[in-house]
């Protein structure tokens, strides 16, 4: 499935001929400064604009005898554009394409994750307010705690996918940044001014500072974003999992007519597409950390930087514009089974209920432990035998004292705990968002 989603836009960003396009397009950018500069003749300029251009087959063909894909690439343009070529990466490195195109690269594969977190925002937000009210059990260490609803765990995702879209605005700031510097960063044999019109250009801020290269601190930044935006639909998709479960059953994937779940028992419905993006997670988080590892290099540059990019740059982006675009379908088809919420959150008898008791108790005059003591009694018969917590806790001759029947009734209002959902709803969404 991701060798043909591939094939979509951010396939296409990384494939061999876009990667010469960018190349060509950085060098384009420091032959017009150059002539801007009056550096080299504005006609030999034109010519070079006019005729530059490229083959993939070609410049393959060139790389394997001189093992050199810069070098293998400026011969291929340099047959096209003639005599005019001298002026071609004039005073130029290897590392002042590389490192520019990447951020060009990087750049424009942030602005397509940052439409696919658009599309899932949208998804969460119409979900959420479908699902205000449909309430159910909350859990912590698995075990049930006190109820909420399905649309606030939904708007909890919202929340934490807006701050990761506000993360990868950050880091496609860091990562737009070009550098034209020469083979150390110290513009012997390139005017500085023409790093600051070639990035002016392309869009691009030029490095304040560089090496050879731009400093990999910046794509440690951007790797690591995608790896904690990563995490984030790994940890919806792990709830959605166990939410699928066949004990709790609350939500389940769509389940397409002639859809197969197992191979050997026609029985199963499996969570296969959030199984699948969780371990795509591990893929995206290892690179952030090869990232990392890029960050020192000897001196003023080696290579070893160059193989892992060449690797996490599309696996990374690629895969976390799969994942997204996974989940987004997920959450928008995801079969929400309100009853079985319902079904679910009695089964402990109204255990959840047990703060409340606990806290009318002390404000009755007993000491907290006198209270715990007295509803962890009673809430322990229940959890052991079954039965009713409220009728438990009404034929205790030690409680009905401080708490009577109308009491326990009042305390056992399941609205008490949803009191404050459309607070909540308003400081995610703002006021009256989804009216």
């Amino acid at each position: 499935m991701i060798a043909r989603y591939t094939r979509q836009r951010m396939g296409r960003l990384w494939d061999q001929q876009n990667r010469y396009r960018q190349w060509l397009k950085v060098e384009l950018a420091v032959v017009a400064a150059m002539a801007e500069l009056g550096l080299i003749p504005q006609q030999e300029a034109q010519e070079i604009a006019r005729k530059a251009d490229f083959d993939v087959d070609r410049i393959e063909a060139i790389e394997r005898e001189t093992r050199h894909d810069v070098i293998a690439f400026l011969t291929c343009v340099a047959e096209y554009v003639g005599d005019s070529a001298r002026f071609v990466h004039l005073g130029l490195t290897s590392s002042d394409i590389l490192d520019t195109s990447l951020a060009l690269l990087l750049r424009e594969a942030a602005d397509i994750l940052l439409d696919d977190l658009g599309d899932l925002l949208g998804v969460l937000k119409r979900r959420a307010h479908e699902h205000r009210d449909t309430v159910m059990i909350g859990r912590s260490h698995g075990v049930h705690a006190e109820p909420v609803t399905f649309g606030l765990k939904l708007a909890l995702w919202h929340e934490e996918m807006g701050r990761n879209r506000d993360r990868l605005r950050r880091a496609r700031e860091v990562i737009s940044v070009g550098k034209i510097s020469g083979a150390v960063g110290t513009y012997a044999n390139v005017d500085p001014r023409v790093e600051g019109i070639a990035c002016t250009r392309l869009q691009l801020k030029p490095a304040p500072i560089s090496t050879q290269v731009i400093q990999r601190d910046r794509h440690a930044e951007y790797f690591s974003t995608l790896a904690i935006i990563a995490c984030s639909i790994e940890k919806i998709a792990t709830e959605i999992r166990h939410l699928q479960r066949t004990e709790v059953l609350e939500v389940e994937e769509y389940f397409a007519e002639g859809q197969k779940g197992s191979s050997a028992m026609p029985h199963k419905r499996n969570p296969i597409g959030t199984e699948n993006v969780c371990g795509l997670a591990r893929v995206v988080r290892s690179n952030a950390l090869a990232a990392m590892e890029n960050v020192a290099l000897w001196h003023e540059r080696d290579i070893s930087h160059s193989s892992v990019e060449r690797i996490i740059g599309p696996d990374s982006t690629i895969l976390l514009d799969f994942m997204l675009h996974r989940l987004t379908k997920i959450l928008d088809r995801l079969v929400v089974y309100g009853d079985r919420m319902q079904a679910n959150l009695a089964t402990t008898g109204g255990l959840f209920f047990s703060q409340r008791v606990l806290l009318a108790l002390t404000e009755r005059g007993l000491s907290r432990d006198q209270a715990y003591g007295l509803t962890q009694r009673h809430a322990m018969a229940v959890w052991d035998s079954g039965g009713s917590f409220k009728e438990s806790l009404l034929s205790d001759p030690e409680i009905t004292p401080h708490l009577s029947e109308d009491d326990l009734e009042e305390l056992f209002d399941l609205g008490y705990y949803l009191k404050h959902v459309d607070t909540i709803f308003s400081k995610v969404f703002g006021d009256n968002e989804g009216n």
